[in-house]
């Protein structure tokens, strides 16, 4: 039998969910969202669980899982929020249950089956840059990802955040290739010049004399 407080380390991509807002929530109706955020933790769990994922350990409102790739822990992220955004849909905006993700790739320490290190925090800071129903993600992350995944990100430029001393390069997720697509031919209908008339048109520009000789001023052609 393993000794629980045997400690080893990994290298893994941390993805920490939480939700906004949670305590006010809960203070509005604490059954109503105790039983939407039990529908909710169901369809994180699937994904996570289907993206080949492990649950480190959970909190609350706060869930924390680890995965053996980056694209599976940005892509389980990406169909997460779709799904919630779903589950979403028919309730009023103060009363929606939405979830800040954040994933960071790095070395952590498991103990027990618990995650622990730099790596976990630097993912749950990144979990509070998140929109809420949103996923920001770490620049190592980013390198992972970029070329593989047909996703959009914006960059959101190095993050000073509590507790971390070295500023974390922050991406914000976005959509799938279509919008990426759409916003490629926007940057390209705005870089294009302007049409040309369908009529030939004259410019007239004021002649101006280089010599400094009136008598060099003339009009016309002489034969």
């Amino acid at each position: 039998m393993s000794d629980p407080m045997t400690v080893s380390r990994r290298l893994v991509a941390v993805f920490a969910a939480d939700v906004e807002g949670y305590s006010r929530l809960m203070g509005v109706d604490e059954v109503g969202t105790l039983k939407g955020l039990t529908e909710r933790r169901a369809i994180l769990d699937r994904l996570i669980g289907e993206h080949r994922g492990r649950i480190a350990n959970t909190a609350g409102d706060s869930v924390l899982a680890e995965f053996g790739s980056a694209v599976d822990a940005v892509q389980c992220a990406v169909e997460a929020q779709n799904a919630l955004a779903e589950a979403n849909a028919s309730l009023a905006p103060d009363r929606h249950i939405s979830f800040r993700i954040g994933i960071h790739i790095g070395d952590v320490m498991v103990r027990a089956g618990d995650l622990f290190g730099d790596g976990v925090n630097i993912a749950a800071r990144l979990q509070t840059l998140a929109n809420p129903g949103s996923v920001c993600i770490s620049g190592t992350t980013y390198d992972q990802v970029r070329k593989i995944l047909p996703i959009t990100f914006t960059d959101l430029g190095p993050q000073h955040v509590k507790n971390i001393q070295e500023p974390i390069s922050a991406y914000q997720v976005g959509a799938p290739s279509e919008t990426r697509e759409a916003a490629d031919a926007r940057v390209v209908e705005i870089e294009s010049p302007p049409p040309l008339p369908d009529k030939p048109s004259i410019a007239v520009l004021p002649f101006q004399n280089m010599s400094g000789d009136p008598a060099g001023v003339f009009c016309g052609w002489h034969g």
